[in-house]
């Protein structure tokens, strides 16, 4: 079973996966399809603040992210 704390880490995990996607220098032979993929997917991810403004008002689905 997921607790919030892990549901909000791996979302947090997730969108550092996709920025390092973005990054040639952290990810240097990624095609650029796959860059365009990570973006898109960015473009409406949520970010720390959605990740508190959730966990404040559904704690028992999302946790504080670690800042």
């Amino acid at each position: 079973m997921t607790v919030p704390n892990e549901r909000t880490r791996a979302v947090a995990q997730t969108r550092e996966f996709l920025l390092a996607l973005l990054d040639p220098k952290k990810t240097p032979r990624v095609r650029s399809e796959i860059r365009k993929q990570a973006y898109w997917c960015l473009r409406h991810y949520p970010g720390y603040h959605d990740l508190v403004v959730s966990a404040r008002h559904l704690p028992d689905t999302w946790g504080l992210p670690d800042a």
